[in-house]
């Protein structure tokens, strides 16, 4: 299935210059979602995994599902002060400013195998403080399942350059 054709982009979106990859069309064709689902399904299957970790919002409709599947626990990483319970947190650069998730600090355990579940990388900003997080907590980050890649943002090579794995089903060349 070409799962790129399911997913709409809208140019010059949230600013001008930006092609932005909006996955919600991949939601609404059950066959294209069932299908992603299934394929990260395929990948993981064999791999014990202990916890699905998903990054606000959209990798939580992956992680969730996928964690179901996978028969796992499924945790959530938030923006901050979306969590009721004790936390901890870290803070990463963005383009224009800077940004902070938090996770709960009893949601991991120390040697647990962690899946990290998004929907998309550029920058790999998020996706690098959530791995701290994993990592102060004791979890060990198995690989970074990612619906979408914008390799030539190079999230992807900062966070092989960080000694980490990615997977990506889809692939979309240029900003």
């Amino acid at each position: 299935m070409d799962l790129k054709s399911r997913i709409r982009t809208i140019p010059d979106w949230p600013k001008k210059g930006i092609m932005f990859r909006d996955i919600t069309t991949l939601l609404q064709d059950k066959e294209a979602f069932k299908y992603s689902i299934d394929k990260f399904y395929e990948r993981y299957k064999h791999m014990d995994i202990d916890v699905i970790v998903g990054i606000e919002s959209r990798g939580f409709i992956f992680g969730a599902a996928l964690a179901y599947l996978l028969g796992c626990n499924f945790v959530p990483v938030r923006k901050q002060g979306k969590l009721p319970h004790k936390t901890i947190n870290h803070e990463y650069a963005l383009e224009y400013g800077k940004a902070v998730v938090e996770i709960h600090e009893d949601a991991i355990k120390k040697g647990q195998k962690v899946l990290i579940v998004d929907d998309l990388v550029a920058t790999a900003g998020t996706l690098a403080a959530t791995i701290k997080l994993v990592e102060l907590l004791g979890g060990q980050v198995v690989e970074c399942a990612l619906l979408v890649e914008l390799p030539d943002l190079g999230g992807r090579k900062k966070l092989e350059d960080m000694g980490y794995k990615v997977f990506s089903l889809v692939q979309f060349e240029g900003h």
